[in-house]
């Protein structure tokens, strides 16, 4: 009998469509985060109850388009995107807490990393999109 080997470029990969929708969600709101918080944050600085100075602001708008390009890279199997999130996140969280945020509503923020997880869990023909990444 012949070994049949399989390139890894001749894997068709799926995912489930609860996948692909949670991350074009992903994509779509975090670019509109990402916008609002750098092209208007004179406007949510004034909006919000807390003083927050523009250049924190700034610097969650560039976190949002980071999290765009994390998104795209999850979306064609890099498993580098999801370890974007984590740090991300982890940046979020910290300005949270340095800016005010209450404890509980910053680590909320934090919950979302183990939600990506469990949107990466679902299957497709019994394999996950976590199985497939790269």
């Amino acid at each position: 009998m012949e070994d049949i080997e399989i390139a890894k470029d001749e894997i068709v990969k799926e995912r489930h469509g609860c996948v692909t929708t949670w991350l074009v969600f992903m994509i779509v709101a975090n670019s509109l985060i990402g916008l609002i918080y750098l092209l208007v944050p004179e406007s949510l600085s004034k909006e919000m109850d807390v003083k927050i100075p523009i250049y924190i602001l700034s610097i969650l708008g560039l976190i949002g388009i980071a999290n765009v390009v994390f998104s795209f890279a999850l979306f064609k199997w890099k498993l580098w995107g999801f370890y974007g999130f984590i740090v991300s996140s982890l940046a979020s969280f910290i300005i949270n807490l340095l800016i005010g945020t209450e404890v509980v509503q910053s680590v909320m923020g934090l919950i979302g990393i183990a939600f990506l997880y469990g949107v990466l869990q679902i299957k497709k023909n019994n394999i996950s999109a976590w199985n497939y990444m790269e």
